[in-house]
């Protein structure tokens, strides 16, 4: 009798750990250079740095949910390569690496991720930096998940108005939907307050740009500063189908750019109160759904810059039998949003296509996100006009786009939907 009886209760803890509600926990970690490093915006010798306007950051959010767990961790810089996204993963304790989403920021004002190498097979990354900035990565995920408490979530996608985006190409082809996931806490002295908001919206964070010797998170240090101090909790910014050329709006009236601090802090802060905004009548979702899936990708390498940069490289990047890399493309459906990440800079173009054909309410693209391959354009626009001369080089090719619209219909059809979408 008294074993059955044990095993009884036994049984109900069981059950109990497994109807575990759901959980958010965030952190970050300050990755500001010091000395100051040399900064880039692509492509090229990366220039020198005599000051800083603001701090470079590593910051994460976990959630969790019966068991799953998932991170979504976004870093300062110009992109985050794999090979140094698997080096941290490697670090994380207690989260599966394939739902670990590394997500860069793509400021122009940041020291060099991909170890370029020039002409002569040189590169100038700092690689020490970057394995502290790996190790900075994990325990910002690693405090994320010991931070693990009961939360509520609320997701909302809008437009963000004012002058913050346009495309430099074709000044109107852009989103201007700016969407938000929050995590706000049920549980301690910050009831009710966010554990995390994570703003996601396509820009190219480049006001500052990297030709002015300024070590910067360009707009994206403002909006984080204001969304905490308006807010609390952790903030976060994870870029969209930006590419080609989706950019800061600092036009002036005479013709000009602000290309300044200042202007920088207009844009971040005028983003991030539109965020708050669309978030803030968005109700809560006491008991959302949380599930990940991942699709191993492979692109053919068929531009030799983009050849070139992967084979020469001191990171070392896995290039397979027939000149080919592989990339992770992740599925997110937590609550009522869904997430797909990109590879690379996704053309606008993909970015609308993509988020219609996506099972919810409040579709959401992680762009350079697990990897960033360069600019992401379809077959019938590659190489098609002088203007796309400069991102069809830099693409990995003509069927990259195609190859992972293919692969992304695929992971979207397979998974699970979003709340209130089933």
């Amino acid at each position: 009798m008294r074993t059955w009886i044990v095993c009884f209760i036994a049984c109900l803890l069981s059950l109990g750990a497994n109807a575990q509600g759901f959980q958010a926990g965030a952190a970050r970690r300050l990755i500001t250079p010091e000395p100051l490093l040399p900064v880039s915006g692509g492509i090229g010798t990366p220039q020198p740095a005599t000051r800083k306007q603001g701090d470079l950051w590593v910051r994460a959010v976990v959630f969790e949910k019966n068991g799953t767990r998932v991170a979504i961790v976004s870093i300062d810089n110009l992109g985050w390569p794999s090979v140094l996204g698997n080096k941290a993963r490697a670090l994380i304790q207690g989260i599966q690496p394939e739902n670990i989403l590394i997500a860069a920021t793509h400021t122009h004002s940041g020291p060099d991720a991909y170890a370029f190498p020039n002409e002569k097979g040189q590169s100038f990354a700092d690689m020490p930096y970057l394995d502290r900035c790996v190790r900075a990565m994990a325990e910002a995920v690693n405090e994320a998940r010991a931070n693990l408490r009961p939360a509520t979530l609320r997701v909302a996608v809008g437009e963000a108005k004012g002058q913050i985006a346009y495309n430099y190409y074709a000044p109107d082809l852009y989103d201007p939907r700016c969407g938000v996931i929050q995590a706000l806490a049920t549980t301690g002295p910050n009831v009710g307050k966010p554990i995390a908001t994570l703003v996601n919206y396509a820009i190219h964070p480049e006001v500052i740009g990297s030709g002015r010797g300024i070590l910067s998170p360009d707009l994206c240090g403002p909006l984080y500063d204001r969304i905490e101090a308006k807010v609390g909790g952790v903030a976060l910014f994870v870029n969209g189908a930006q590419g080609g050329m989706v950019t800061a709006d600092n036009r002036r009236p005479e013709g000009k750019e602000a290309n300044t601090w200042e202007e920088c802090t207009r844009i971040g802060e005028l983003l991030a109160d539109e965020a708050l905004r669309i978030i803030e009548p968005a109700p809560a979702q006491t008991n959302p759904s949380l599930s990940c899936t991942t699709r191993s990708v492979t692109f053919p390498i068929e531009s030799d810059v983009m050849k070139y940069i992967v084979k020469n490289s001191p990171l070392k990047y896995p290039v397979l039998p027939g000149d080919k890399v592989a990339a992770q493309v992740n599925l997110l459906t937590v609550g009522t949003a869904q997430v797909l990440t990109i590879p690379g800079e996704a053309l606008p173009n993909i970015g609308f296509y993509l988020k219609r054909q996506m099972r919810s309410s409040a579709p959401m693209l992680f762009g350079l996100t697990n990897d960033a391959f360069g600019y992401m354009l379809t077959k019938v626009d590659f190489r098609s006009f002088r203007r796309y001369d400069y991102i069809s080089r830099t693409s990995l090719g003509e069927n990259t786009a195609e190859i992972f619209m293919d692969e992304a219909l695929k992971l979207i059809a397979n998974a699970p939907a979003a709340d209130a979408y089933r």
